[in-house]
């Protein structure tokens, strides 16, 4: 149960907004300590004084960007320095870029493979091992509802959350009867800069999405649960078995209608 982590550290990736944020919150006030890393220091630093205040967490703050290649390794290297012994690690930070092949920028989206498939890889393996020879600990890997099928305008992004739940649910099989849970979360749309960071602003306010608490409620259930994955919400868990049940073919090219780019218009 979660609730056992009392007193015990985590580590979020990705804590300066959305669902990393929240998982910050949400851990702080079951009485966990955090290791919050991010880009963002001046948002981390706020963040940590008001964990403090409402619940008397102690954070230790590192700011990095997990998509640079070193960066995964100078993060577990300062946490060891620190003293501190990771028990859940969430692996949330990444982004995803949207775009048609044109239009694509090949180095950023090099660079959100790093984060989301890189940095993501390697922190598992710097502390499930750890937590194998210990016997308990948790990790918490953010994949997607776009992890079940190819979707055109992004496909990178998506191919990227297919490994994390393929590689989290292997990772799962392994560790389970070491006491350690590997458990993909998967979002579908939720209430986050996610889309605007990603080339697509406006995204929210034409669907329906889920908030963070949503997702994070459920991505603690399912570690308590030891689920190997867990879909955030009902509609995204069918969308996930409907896409199995379809070609291919059909399923990709239906994808095409969400994110192709609009047309530029001509500039008088």
């Amino acid at each position: 149960m979660i609730d056992e982590y009392s007193n015990r550290w985590a580590l979020v990736t990705g804590a300066s907004s959305g669902i990393g944020l929240e998982f910050a919150h949400r851990l702080a006030a079951r009485g966990m300590h955090l290791v919050l890393t991010a880009r963002r220091e001046e948002h981390l630093e706020n963040l940590a004084s008001e964990l403090l205040t409402r619940h008397g967490t102690k954070t230790e703050v590192i700011t990095l960007d997990l998509s640079e290649q070193e960066a995964p390794q100078k993060l577990y290297d300062e946490v060891k320095r620190r003293g501190v012994e990771i028990e859940l690690l969430i692996n949330n930070a990444g982004f995803s870029v949207v775009s048609d092949v044109a239009s694509t920028d090949a180095k950023r989206v090099m660079q959100m493979v790093r984060l989301n498939v890189g940095a993501l890889t390697e922190l598992t393996y710097l502390y499930l091992p750890e937590m194998m020879e210990r016997g308990h600990g948790a990790i918490i890997n953010i994949a997607s509802v776009a992890a079940f099928q190819p979707v055109a305008y992004m496909s990178s992004y998506a191919a990227s959350k297919s490994y994390v739940l393929h590689f989290s649910e292997g990772l799962w099989a392994e560790a389970r009867d070491k006491g350690v849970t590997v458990t993909a979360l998967c979002p579908g749309t939720t209430q986050t800069e996610f889309f605007d960071v990603a080339g697509v602003e406006g995204w929210l306010k034409k669907h329906r999405f889920q908030t963070v608490e949503q997702v994070v409620k459920t991505g603690l259930k399912a570690v308590e649960k030891k689920r190997q994955y867990a879909v955030s919400g009902w509609g995204n868990y069918f969308l996930s078995l409907l896409v199995r049940i379809a070609t291919r073919r059909t399923v990709v090219v239906e994808s095409m209608k969400y994110f192709r780019p609009q047309p530029q218009k001509d500039k008088k």
